[in-house]
């Protein structure tokens, strides 16, 4: 029914079955803490079952073609890493993730520092808001990390 909804109103979206698909299981629990299907989400907020009224309130909020926030707060990660006397690094660094955003679906935790974006290099925060703002609402990107001393490549649902 969802479904059904979703493209009666011409809404774009991504369907993962977590019925084949271990990963999708685990980050369904991981982003919304629930077990039960289906789970929609939008702009973060996550509505089990079918819940026409919830969705429509949702979907009311979000204007066309408009992007959903990415939700870390990020700063230069040079300014950072050269205050913390670890030598500079070049990047976004990550100070928080906002429960139930983009960011943390994909994985960002406090203190990671983003440094690509499909494929276009990241050397500051002023870099990452600009390739975000390229994007649209249901874009899927590519995004790697620096996680202590580990690159990191994920992927993600704007």
């Amino acid at each position: 029914m969802v479904k059904e909804f979703l493209s009666q109103k011409g809404i774009s979206f991504q369907e993962r079955d977590v019925s084949v698909n271990q990963s999708y299981a685990q980050e369904l629990v991981r982003s919304t803490g629930q077990m039960g299907v289906p789970v929609t989400v939008i702009n973060g907020q996550s509505v089990v079952g079918f819940d026409q009224s919830r969705l429509e309130q949702l979907l009311s909020q979000t204007q066309p073609g408009q992007r959903p926030s990415f939700g870390a707060y990020i700063a230069d990660a040079s300014k950072i890493t050269a205050k913390q006397g670890s030598g500079i690094i070049l990047g976004a660094f990550v100070g928080s993730v906002k429960p139930g955003s983009v960011a943390e679906r994909i994985g960002l935790v406090s203190g990671d520092i983003i440094t690509e974006l499909n494929l276009r290099h990241i050397a500051n925060a002023s870099d990452l808001e600009h390739a975000l703002s390229n994007l649209k609402g249901g874009s899927h990107f590519f995004l790697s990390f620096l996680r202590g001393n580990k690159t990191t490549n994920t992927e993600g649902i704007l």
